[in-house]
């Protein structure tokens, strides 16, 4: 069982870093419960990648470190995202990484176990979850799990923030744990498929009453 976690923070050490360790911590010895093991758990630091990401804007070719990483999270049995937040949005850095990532895999992310989290200065950013965060993993066909974590400043050490680690990563950790085999997708086509319409209103017309004719009003 592999947990990857994708941070991007720009400090060392940083909050981003920190909030992300926490949930990890909690994850993944419960995503192989009951058994004794812990997952096996892989930070990605994206400052490190910062050059080689502006260069697969630049010239279409990232570099191998990058590839690597690429490779890691297409790999994994659950994500762990954690951005800083900057005007009221995900970080550009991090943005960039996943936008090249679905051009290096279009499939990296399908049907993956993703727990998004941000921190931030103030509470007023915390919508940035649902407003950012899950469309963007929504729209790379991850399985976004319920629980999100923000963690302002004022939420370092106060009460309320280990409950919702603690519940966000019980969460991922069940969606881990139910997965088939590890690096399983899901076929693309699945999700492109188009529902007949057509067909299914034809099917429900009566038998008697031939496609295209109606019965004039009173009669």
């Amino acid at each position: 069982m592999k947990l990857v976690v994708v941070s991007a923070g720009l400090s060392v050490p940083s909050s981003t870093r920190l909030l992300a360790d926490r949930l990890a911590a909690i994850a993944a010895p419960a995503a192989t419960a009951p058994e004794p093991q812990r997952a096996d758990v892989q930070v990605i630091e994206l400052h490190d990648l910062a050059v080689e990401i502006a260069h697969t804007f630049t010239n279409g070719f990232g570099g191998q470190t990058l590839n690597e990483a690429f490779d890691t999270v297409a790999g994994a049995d659950g994500l762990i995202a954690v951005t800083p937040v900057f005007s009221a949005s995900y970080s550009g850095l991090f943005k960039s990484f996943f936008d090249t990532l679905s051009v290096h895999d279009p499939d990296a992310l399908a049907g993956k176990p993703v727990l998004i989290a941000a921190t931030g200065g103030t509470a007023r950013h915390s919508l940035v979850l649902d407003h950012a965060l899950r469309p963007l993993f929504s729209y790379l066909r991850a399985v976004v799990v319920p629980t999100g974590v923000y963690a302002a400043s004022e939420d370092w050490g106060a009460e309320g923030l280990d409950a919702r680690i603690a519940q966000a990563a019980a969460e991922l950790a069940a969606l881990m744990s139910g997965l088939p085999t590890a690096g399983h997708r899901p076929r693309r086509d699945t999700f492109l498929s188009v529902t007949p319409f057509e067909e299914r209103l034809a099917a429900l017309r009566p038998v008697s009453e031939p496609p295209g004719t109606h019965s004039a009003p009173g009669t």
